[in-house]
């Protein structure tokens, strides 16, 4: 590993870092409070779009964590400023919630079913069926296709759900088009991230609990990768990528102390 300037800018993960099953995780609180007295900008990344950053930010309240909601950017936002740059004030088919609907109309996107500029889908409790079924038929019809994140499964306290990524894979296989996923891995997140915190590559560290998302997308995007084992990817997994975190921990406690390093 090539050696790095000290961290100065912070970008973690949500489910899996700081909260785990709907608790946070034993450390996360006291994080936070270490980061807040640093002074060092922090942003909390999350692929769930179902939320907006003022209901996570209410919701971490509720479980101890002091997460203001300028310090939490979800792939709704990223999803909604990357269309309105594709295609100011377009229009879109949206299956999801009110943290993508929400993202799109502050984007100035017109919401609609009715020859629409774009399908987008996001995260829901309850994919409908007819929702899905329509969606299929705008894209037959050319409209163009973009998903909020690729993650195939989500937790729940009584375990795994379908996710976007999932349903995705159904659309793809029943039109034969793919979608451009914004959320991590994509670096076009990262990138607005680094933009939103006014980070540079070589001090930020990014902290998740997957391979296959959090840290590949920080080994791409030239961060500091700190994988911890609290959440989806298990010690024994690691070795089966071909791309390393710069530190693997068992928690985010352990960083508690590498903050004021």
């Amino acid at each position: 590993m090539t050696e790095r300037k000290p961290i100065e800018y912070w970008l973690s993960d949500m489910d899996g870092v700081l909260v785990h099953e709907g608790r946070p995780v034993p450390g996360a609180d006291e994080f936070i409070r270490r980061l807040a007295a640093s002074g060092k900008p922090f942003l909390v990344l999350t692929n769930n779009s179902i939320y907006t950053r003022r209901d996570l930010s209410a919701r971490l309240g509720s479980l101890g964590l002091a997460v203001p909601a300028e310090s939490i950017f979800t792939s709704a936002l990223a999803t909604a400023r990357f269309l309105a740059d594709q295609r100011p004030e377009g229009s879109a088919y949206v299956i999801g919630e009110a943290g993508l609907t929400t993202a799109l109309h502050e984007a100035e996107f017109v919401l609609t079913d009715l020859d629409p500029d774009y399908v987008v889908l996001g995260e829901t409790r309850t994919y409908s069926f007819s929702q899905i079924t329509k969606a299929i038929r705008l894209i037959e019809n050319g409209a163009r296709f973009v998903a909020t994140n690729p993650d195939p499964i989500g937790p729940s306290p009584e375990g795994s759900l379908p996710a976007c990524g999932a349903v995705a894979a159904m659309i793809t296989r029943a039109t034969g088009v793919a979608p451009y996923f914004v959320g991590k891995p994509n670096p076009l997140m990262m990138r607005t991230a680094l933009n939103v915190v006014g980070g540079h590559s070589e001090s930020t560290a990014m902290v998740g609990d997957r391979m296959d998302t959090d840290i590949v997308a920080g080994v791409e995007a030239g961060l500091e990768t700190i994988l911890v084992l609290s959440g989806m990817t298990r010690k024994e997994e690691v070795e089966r990528f071909p791309f390393r975190p710069n530190r693997v921990v068992s928690s985010i406690a352990d960083l508690i102390e590498v903050v004021d390093a």
